[in-house]
């Protein structure tokens, strides 16, 4: 029983972590979607057990998020995108982010925390992010993204 109860909360820190979720209806559904056979009941314990918390996302949206959790807002984000992001260029999975000097960690910080599922981690130096994206068929819907932001 134990293991199953580990495997059930590795999923919902992944799916908190790779989708938007704001209630327990929706989060006892994704874990269904994955095999898991789930109460509301059961999905409200495990919430408690995690110690999840429900952060702010824009307007009146909420989702569950680890306490630890370091999100920045979309005005901050957008700032530090427009401000100091020169160019980029990708190539398979990896997309490399050429910034003001002297602002690259910051830029990598935003990236990070801004929690697009397609991102799987960053590393920066003092003007270049090397942005590893979780499949090549990602680095699109990222610079779709970045370049929302550069508008």
């Amino acid at each position: 029983m134990r293991v199953v109860k580990t495997k059930r909360h590795r999923k919902i820190l992944e799916i908190i972590k790779e989708n938007i979720v704001g209630t327990q209806e929706e989060l006892a559904e994704f874990l269904k979607k994955d095999g898991f056979n789930v109460t509301q009941a059961t999905v409200s314990r495990d919430i408690k057990e995690l110690a999840l918390i429900k952060i702010a996302v824009g307007g009146d949206q909420y989702r569950y998020s680890l306490p630890t959790e370091i999100t920045v807002s979309e005005t901050r984000l957008r700032f530090l995108l427009k401000e100091f992001v020169l160019n980029y260029a990708s190539s398979e999975n990896i997309l490399v982010v050429r910034t003001a000097p002297g602002n690259a960690n910051a830029v990598a910080s935003a990236l990070d925390n801004a929690q697009w599922g397609e991102i799987l981690g960053s590393v920066a130096g003092d003007d270049t992010i090397l942005v590893v994206a979780r499949k090549k068929e990602d680095i699109p819907k990222i610079i779709e993204k970045l370049e929302s932001y550069l508008d």
